[in-house]
């Protein structure tokens, strides 16, 4: 009999939660309206809403339901077993006018309303016509992750966004092509009688359907976890409609946060400031995007850090950029996952090199340095030394050349790895000014 030994427990939003986890992850105002149980899992969910801000009046509560709890038991990061506890019978009759009657109560105030069906019976055919219906004539949009295979209970709707396989299966057509797909986003739009039809590709992105059908590429470059990824396209898409921005562009706005989402381990959430890093460093990617301020890099590095990832800190004048200087970045890159280089202002190098130096403007050093493959981030900082920066920053792994012991690294009280790493003899910016000034050909 195997035995499992419980280390920790952690509660998460889940099913349509994790829609409203994106919306709140992007800056929204959200309302979260279903029915659940008069029970404790109820009572948690409910909290843990609350807690990020989402308001709670438009829940029902039906006595005698069970509110839906998934367990999952992982072994490091594989899923052991999963029991599940939850009613899925639709809900009673009462509970739909409760539930239609505080939708419709509030819904001047909303500027989107999601239909997340999970299948667990709270979105029955009368619940789904009579709040798409009543948005309908009130100019509210309906945005629909679809359940199952009968979407007549969608009709009316401004968009569903199935995958690819949830398309097929309810239109009957094998998607195996683009004509194949055209003709099921087609089948969708008319018979659904939708504004548009959207079907999310995977890994080839999302197709749009209106007067025409859209593909839209991909842009993720590595995928981790699919988990949650049609969560976070419906509220992105819903988050960006509700700005005022047209459909197409919605639509390639969800597919730079599905590409943040799917770089992630679990069921992933996007903010707005991920998804324009993401802009400028993959899609759109310039050396100016890479150069910050220290706030801003601290507020970066405490994020990535929250992700798991090590954070990578060196810094020097970088005047005149050599071999010495591109193996020594190269070898700090080695050691974590992002590396952030702090860069001597000019004041600070005239006052460590003298009044002939730099050579080059702090502008274009720190250009230069964010064009290196291995360079994450640049930051300039004023004071002779990084140490402040450090200690705003929390970097995890401090680098130097070997010419420093770690008692003289700068910082090294702060962080809780320093590494040294061997130069090239003869390659310093010092003696290619030297060499230049003595009109030797390099």
């Amino acid at each position: 009999m195997q035995v499992l030994d419980v280390q920790r427990e952690t509660a998460v939003l889940g099913g349509a939660g994790n829609v409203v986890n994106n919306l709140v992850a992007l800056g929204a105002k959200v309302d979260m309206a279903t029915v659940i149980g008069n029970d404790e899992v109820g009572e948690q969910s409910c909290a843990m809403l609350q807690a990020i801000g989402v308001g709670t009046g438009q829940i029902v509560v039906q006595p005698g339901r069970k509110s839906s709890r998934k367990s999952r038991l992982m072994g490091g990061h594989q899923q052991v077993i999963r029991f599940d506890k939850e009613s899925k019978d639709a809900i009673s009759p009462e509970s739909e006018q409760a539930l239609i009657a505080k939708v419709e109560s509030t819904l001047e105030s909303y500027d989107i309303v999601f239909l997340s069906d999970y299948g667990k019976g709270v979105l029955t055919y009368g619940v789904c016509q009579a709040i798409i219906q009543k948005c309908r004539a009130k100019g509210v949009r309906v945005l629909v992750d679809p359940k199952g295979t009968d979407y007549g209970k969608y009709r009316g709707s401004y968009t569903v966004t199935p995958n690819k396989k949830e398309a097929g299966l309810a239109t009957g057509i094998q998607i195996k092509s683009d004509e194949t797909l055209e003709a099921a986003g087609f089948w969708l739009k008319d018979q659904l009688q939708l504004d548009y039809a959207t079907i999310t590709l995977s890994e080839d992105g999302i197709a749009s359907f209106g007067l025409d059908m859209v593909k839209i590429p991909t842009k993720a470059k590595a995928v981790y976890d699919v988990t949650g990824a049609g969560d976070t396209v419906l509220a992105s898409i819903g988050f960006c409609l509700a700005s005022q921005w047209p459909m197409l562009d919605a639509c390639r706005f969800a597919n730079l946060a599905a590409a943040v989402v799917v770089g992630k381990v679990g069921s992933a959430t996007a903010s707005l400031e991920e998804i324009s890093d993401f802009y400028d460093s993959e899609v759109q990617p310039s050396s100016n995007h890479s150069v910050k301020t220290t706030a801003d890099m601290a507020a970066i590095a405490k994020r990535l850090q929250g992700e798991g990832k090590r954070i990578v800190f060196t810094n020097g004048c970088f005047d005149v950029l050599h071999l010495g200087h591109v193996k020594l970045l190269e070898a700090s890159k080695s050691f974590g996952d992002v590396l952030v280089v702090g860069l001597n202002a000019d004041a600070s190098v005239r006052r460590l090199k003298g009044p002939e130096r730099p050579i080059n403007k702090e502008e274009d050093r720190a250009y230069l340095l964010a064009a290196l493959q291995c360079v994450d981030y640049v930051v300039i900082f004023g004071e002779d030394t990084p140490y402040e920066m450090i200690r705003t920053l929390v970097p995890d792994v401090l680098v130097k050349g070997s010419d420093y012991t770690r008692e003289q690294v700068v910082g090294h009280d702060l962080v809780e790895e320093v590494r040294l790493v061997d130069l090239i003899e003869g390659k310093s910016t010092t003696s290619i000014v030297n060499r230049i000034k003595a009109q030797v050909l390099i």
